[in-house]
């Protein structure tokens, strides 16, 4: 075990350095752990085959540990979002990987021996891998040279070698990944590297681009837009539109590209009340008071603070929020940097806010609000015998009486077992001192600016010259944090107020047959009892929830959108608590793939039909009008400029238009004509062209198309995978597999 934990210190080629692309070859029996059951779906699909769920969840727990530690060095959060996003990040390495592993079979893309030999060790006019880069970097000047990737081919095949040769299954299996891993990486660098071959931009295409570009007309035009006329002073009977369905069900626009349903749904937030206000703020009132007369102040913050931190030392250190080292300390407000600044200690500040909490601190002291220091360490190796300790100091004591600020640096080069600072000549700058062991900060807080004296830490002994200080301090403070949020009271009345809405909405659409009805009638209550109804979109095949602050408030909306006799007009049975607030949903639609049935798409192709009859209504009007001018009179509105190319269909002043562009430079209208009345997306428009400035003749059209080649070559591998995805029709049943809904 010794030899793997050395290996596992050093090597790049372990889970910790590759990632995730080592996580999914590795098999063993966790279906029960993660709930995974069989079934015609399992945990999802690709290509109408089921994903291997152990598999899965190998790989998933591996990115999780992966991730965590990750966020754990880094200092950020792991949470159940991030849990959630590590998850995803498995489910679609492991897809992807199926999709491209067919790919690689049908073309006859391969990596042989000497290939991967060669992609590993960057010979055969192979570069170095950037996560391998630490065995070909030069120790000393951090740069991969010739003579540095050399010697790393050595330090990279004996570590490989330990992996094979090692005795420990583990080593053994990691370098069976690893070898894995960067096989199928080559592999797809190979696949897209062809594909990436077959994309070209023609003469034709580059010319076009040219002219879309550079040709431009400059315009003169009236716009009548559809908000003049309002929505309800146009009638649509249901004659009308059920012919405009069976006109129109079947354009691109309103087909139902996937099953899928949606769910409305509303949130009471249990906010702390006007009541609850008063009562809160006298309460800090009476806390401040205590506080600064206190004489103890770890025992108050243990009583009345809900974060029960005290320090009693420099790690006390505040700075305003947005300091470059505000992640280490705590922070208060930016705009309370002067009056902490100008504080006594003993001085009690705020309340203030700091996110969800409201903070009393007291100044307990000051430190620099910068320090700037060198250090020549004689190291003890936290040794405790006396003699070594001696010997050490005696070093120290020797090189204190030849040192001074001109040989400092010169010194520090021979001498220094500080390996962070020898190559800049023992210099710290701009530290703090809550951010040094007590001893050195203490020592580059008070000593005068240039002493130079020795300090003993648990280190050893530093020879430090003190620099430099700022002028000014940050305060170190005690605080007692608080949280305001609703009292008790403020919450029966919340339950009371939603569980009433709930029942409202039971009774009154329960009795309703009319879909349609249904979904209006959760409006009119919701919109009634002044809370907002949102839309929530689920595709069968990989549904999703947002916008929950917890995912058991998701998955009850994923229950109710496919429970088994789910419909439209299925309630929640209960309030769905979200932390601070109730969430109450119903189902609105539950849509088959293909032709939308008329609920579904009435008030859409409604309000299509609406925007049709006033377009009809104003290019009526228009029609009539000689002159620009007339027409816009008689609008009461005004006669409009711009000027536009075919690349951007943009029109300054009313919108994104791309048919009426299209209209413009196609249709043969010449200068000092004008259109009959078009309608567009924003409004119905007449157009006179005033000028057509043609593009300048061109020797060629190399950089529209070297532009075009460059997004079509960015794009490649993204829209390939995505095209590669579809055709896969990838089912992601993950979730609702886990809640027992879809097996």
């Amino acid at each position: 075990m010794a030899l793997i934990g050395k290996i596992r210190s050093k090597s790049g080629l372990l889970v910790g350095v590759i990632g995730l692309a080592l996580l999914s070859f590795i098999l063993s029996d966790y279906k029960s752990m993660f709930g995974f059951s069989e079934g015609a779906y399992g945990i999802g699909t690709v290509f109408g085959e089921k994903v291997d769920a152990n598999k899965y969840s190998i790989t998933s727990q591996r990115v999780q540990d992966q991730e965590r530690t990750q966020a754990e060095q880094s200092q950020k959060p792991f949470g159940e979002q991030e849990m959630e996003a590590a998850t995803d990040k498995a489910w679609n390495f492991l897809v992807d990987s199926t999709i491209l592993a067919k790919e690689y079979e049908q073309l006859g893309v391969s990596v042989s021996e000497r290939e991967f030999n060669a992609y590993l060790m960057a010979t055969d006019g192979f570069n170095v891998l950037q996560d391998l880069a630490q065995f070909f970097t030069d120790s000393l000047t951090n740069a991969i040279t010739e003579a540095s990737t050399i010697a790393g081919r050595t330090k990279l095949q004996n570590t490989i070698n330990q992996l094979k040769t090692s005795k420990e299954p583990q080593a053994k299996t990691q370098w069976d990944n690893t070898k894995q891993y960067y096989t199928d990486r080559r592999k797809q660098e190979k696949y897209f590297a062809l594909l990436n071959q077959g994309i070209y931009v023609t003469k034709l295409e580059s010319e076009q681009e040219y002219f879309s570009q550079k040709e431009m007309k400059s315009i003169a035009f009236v716009l009548r837009r559809y908000t003049e006329i309002n929505d309800e002073d146009v009638k649509v009977s249901d004659s009308e539109l059920e012919k405009y369905y069976e006109e129109h069900k079947e354009d691109s626009k309103y087909r139902v590209r996937t099953d899928s349903r949606e769910v409305k749904m509303f949130d009471v937030v249990i906010a702390p009340s006007r009541k609850d206000s008063v009562t809160f703020n006298k309460e800090l009132s009476k806390l401040k008071a205590e506080f600064a007369s206190s004489t103890n102040d770890s025992i108050f913050i243990l009583k009345y603070s809900e974060n029960k931190v005290y320090f009693g030392d420099k790690r006390a250190t505040a700075v305003p929020e947005g300091h470059p080292k505000a992640e280490r300390f705590q922070t208060y407000p930016r705009d309370y940097d002067t009056i902490f600044k100008l504080s006594s200690v003993g001085q009690v500040v705020g309340p203030y806010m700091n996110k969800e909490n409201v903070i009393i601190s007291k100044v307990i002291g000051f430190t620099p609000s910068s320090l700037k220091a060198r250090h020549l360490l004689i190291s003890t190796n936290g040794s405790k015998d006396e003699k070594v300790i001696a010997a050490k100091r005696k070093t120290a004591d020797s090189l204190l009486k030849v040192i001074n600020k001109d040989n400092f640096a010169e010194l520090v080069a021979k001498h220094t077992e500080d390996p962070g600072s020898k190559t800049t000549g023992g210099l710290y700058e701009d530290f703090l001192e809550g951010e040094m062991v007590a001893e050195f900060g203490g020592f580059c807080a008070t000593a005068p600016i240039g002493k130079i004296g020795i300090v003993k830490t648990d280190f050893g002994f530093h020879i430090i010259e003190v620099m430099d200080r700022g002028a000014s301090k940050f305060p170190l403070i005690a605080s007692v944090t608080k949280i305001f949020k609703a009292s008790e009271e403020t919450i029966i009345n919340k339950e009371s107020e939603v569980n009433r809405i709930l029942y409202t909405l039971d009774r009154k659409i329960s009795k309703e047959t009319d879909n349609a009805k249904k979904v209006v009638l959760f409006d009119t209550i919701v919109r009634k009892a002044n809370y907002f109804a949102r839309p929530l979109s689920l595709e069968d095949n990989n549904p999703r929830v947002y916008g929950f602050t917890t995912s058991m408030a998701g998955d009850k909306i994923l229950e109710l959108a496919y429970a088994e006799n789910v419909a439209v007009g299925s309630l929640t049975p209960y309030p769905i608590k979200d932390k601070e607030k109730y969430v109450i949903a119903m189902v609105t639609s539950i849509k088959e793939k293909g032709t939308p049935k008329f609920e579904d798409v009435k008030s859409q192709m409604e309000r299509e039909l609406i925007e049709e009859k006033k377009a009809k209504r104003f290019m009526n009007q228009m029609a009539k009008g000689k002159k620009l001018e007339a027409i816009a009179r008689i609008a009461n509105t005004t006669v409009m400029n711009a000027e536009v190319t075919f690349s951007n269909p943009q029109i300054m002043g009313a919108g994104y238009e791309p048919e009426i562009i299209g209209t413009l430079f196609s249709a043969a209208i010449k200068d000092g004509n004008r259109t009959l009345p078009l309608k567009g997306k924003t409004g119905v428009y007449v157009i006179k062209v005033l000028k057509t400035t043609k593009a300048p003749t061109a020797a060629n059209y190399k950089i529209e198309k070297d532009q075009m080649l460059s997004n079509l070559k960015n794009s490649m591998q993204g829209q390939i995978m995505g095209g590669l995805r579809k055709a896969a029709d990838v089912v992601d049943n993950r979730k609702l597999n886990n809640l027992r809904i879809r097996l």
